[in-house]
């Protein structure tokens, strides 16, 4: 399927490693030319260079660290004029909420929730005034339904999907939506560092924690990344400007819900 948007600029934070490379792999197969974001300067070269290898859309890197001021405007100074924006950012380590201090809490709203809004602030309204855009937020199954460990990454992502939600209505009718998709358990780094502090807790070995994870989802496995990066690139389509405000669960059925 051709998805309308060969030529459109794309932004894809956090996206040297994991399901931000996927999407931007995606969006740039799809034609798009996609700026490549990370706090690994080498990280962010080998993702460029993979994607230009493909000779569809065009790549270019910016190291920079979301986590910051400087970082965020960095990114947006990188291309001011994007069409498509896909927010994503690294979330806090696990940790039980009695042990997170006021600075591990602020730290962890900066990265998920502040990072993204203030990259929507510089960017929604040029999309507005071109008439088209996409913006998509990468958060978490854990927005529905708690883990363990994550309360923080979990309550800074609700707080950005309540946020956005009223600004996707605002923007509507210029013709740029906002979405968020929300991954379960995907094959990425930071499923690996999960697992593997789940072994040493538990003193079973990762293999053993990862067969019994995979074990509990319905589909019997974790998430390819590519799967992640082609539904990202569906909603960032030209066929896709009536779907706005959305939640966007994918997670091989884990979250038992009716609606």
């Amino acid at each position: 399927m051709d998805l309308g948007i060969a030529g459109r600029k794309a932004i894809v934070s956090a996206s040297s490693r994991g399901l931000g490379r996927a999407c931007a792999m995606a969006l740039a197969e799809a034609g798009c030319d996609v700026i490549i974001n990370g706090r690994d300067a080498q990280a962010v070269a080998e993702t460029v260079s993979a994607i230009n290898a493909r000779g569809r859309g065009k790549a270019r890197g910016v190291a920079a660290d979301l986590s910051t001021q400087g970082g965020r405007e960095q990114v947006a100074r990188a291309c001011p004029d994007a069409d498509i924006l896909v927010n994503n950012n690294g979330g806090p380590p696990p940790a039980d909420y009695t042990a997170l201090g006021h600075d591990d809490i602020l730290r962890g709203l900066e990265q998920n929730m502040v990072a993204p809004i203030q990259l929507i602030q510089a960017l929604a309204p040029g999309m507005a005034q071109r008439g088209f855009g996409r913006i998509v937020n990468i958060t978490s199954a854990s927005v529905l339904t708690p883990l363990p460990g994550l309360d923080l990454s979990s309550g800074a992502r609700a707080g950005l999907t309540a946020f956005v939600s009223g600004v996707a209505r605002q923007l509507a009718p210029h013709g740029v939506t906002v979405n968020n998709i929300l991954p379960g358990a995907f094959a990425t780094d930071r499923l690996a560092a999960i697992l593997k502090n789940a072994a040493a807790a538990s003193g079973q070995s990762e293999e053993q924690v990862a067969r019994a994870r995979a074990a509990a989802i319905p589909a019997r496995r974790f998430g390819d990344p590519d799967e992640f990066g082609k539904l990202c690139a569906f909603i960032c389509s030209a066929h896709a400007g009536y779907i706005t405000g959305h939640n966007f669960l994918i997670d091989g059925g884990a979250f038992p819900a009716n609606f």
